[in-house]
């Protein structure tokens, strides 16, 4: 088979491979589309602690089971998947307490396993997630940052008609946006300083501005008649971004930490105790959220699909990821064709 291996910073290589042995209780997933994310982007810069080459990259795949091998029944040949990739190791006291999602050792596939970009795939039946029959591949490809955005308006505690500032308008933050507008906020505003992404969501509906070219707490001063935001979701991952929140959100407002951040970061914690305001962070989500960001995602895949900016075949994958670092290039979410 085909598949993108990385072995060493600055390189992932594409490279012939026999097909990898299937272990009990495991399928054959024949991959679709691998969509590249944050993680892979740091996987191939050589920053991610646990990946080590060689190492298949992508957690974000879909695709059909070819073969399963000693199936327990729930799934069968033919069937349209997509992994849920987090595997915890089910004694620690966040396992032991149904909360999985944030295992002390949580593992992932495509950082510490081979993982989808791949013309196929290994993945425990366990770990499966039927995808519904209407809802297309490429849009199937996107469950998993969309489970990432259903997760953190749940862990907010966001609820109806509340607004919401999302800083960062990447996939995540627009996604986190999508997830808002489908819960009923009565305003959003992105914010970010790109201004060919800052164009692409007012082109999908949504009230975004350039936080280079104005001063963000006024603006929202005036935009909320002095109050500030309910909510901030801080999706960029920047230093300026984490300090910035809490002058953004209102007294007793909530500010939510989405974006990863790679190191420690200056936050303003006087205002954040001066203005009672809630901290929260969210990491994944859980298997629950998972699979019903996949039904859920039936109802927004044209959205879903409209955040593809560039689809490439596996075997013209040379030079994605710096194609993506390229600034001058508008790569909103890239997928891989694997077939």
């Amino acid at each position: 088979m085909k598949a993108l291996v990385y072995t060493a910073p600055g390189s992932i290589q594409l490279k012939e491979m026999e097909l990898p042995e299937l272990k009990p209780g495991f399928a054959r997933i024949k991959v679709r589309y691998c969509g590249i994310c944050g993680s892979d982007m740091g996987i191939y810069a050589g920053n991610h602690p646990r990946a080590k080459g060689p190492l298949i990259p992508g957690h974000e795949f879909v695709g059909v089971i070819e073969d399963i091998n000693d199936s327990k029944g729930e799934f069968c040949k033919g069937d349209r998947v997509v992994p849920f990739p987090l595997i915890s190791c089910g004694h620690c006291i966040s396992c032991r307490s149904g909360r999985p999602y944030i295992c002390q050792t949580l593992r992932l596939t495509g950082i510490d396993f081979d993982g989808g970009m791949a013309e196929h795939a290994n993945v425990d039946e366990k770990q499966l997630v039927r995808v519904p029959d209407t809802l297309p591949d490429k849009a199937a490809a996107l469950i998993e940052p969309f489970a990432v955005a259903v997760r953190a308006v749940h862990q907010s505690g966001f609820t109806f008609l509340d607004n919401a500032l999302v800083m960062g308008a990447g996939p995540i933050g627009i996604l986190t946006a999508l997830a808002l507008r489908r819960s009923g906020a009565s305003k959003i505003i992105l914010s970010d300083i790109d201004e060919g992404r800052i164009e692409f969501c007012r082109g999908m509906g949504f009230h975004c501005v350039n936080s280079g070219d104005i001063y963000l707490p006024e603006y929202l001063s005036r935009q909320t008649g002095g109050d500030g935001m309910d909510f901030v979701f801080e999706c960029s991952g920047t230093e300026p971004a984490a300090y910035e929140a809490t002058n953004l959100a209102r007294m007793q407002g909530t500010i939510c930490m989405v974006g990863i951040h790679k190191k420690p970061h200056i936050f303003n914690l006087p205002e954040l105790s001066f203005k009672e305001q809630t901290l929260v962070a969210t990491r994944d989500y859980s298997r629950q959220e998972f699979e019903r960001a996949a039904e859920y995602a039936v109802e927004i895949k044209e959205e879903l699909e409209h955040l593809i900016s560039h689809v490439i075949p596996l075997d013209q994958a040379a030079g994605t990821f710096e194609m993506i670092k390229n600034k001058e290039i508008d790569a909103i979410k890239v997928l891989f064709q694997c077939q």
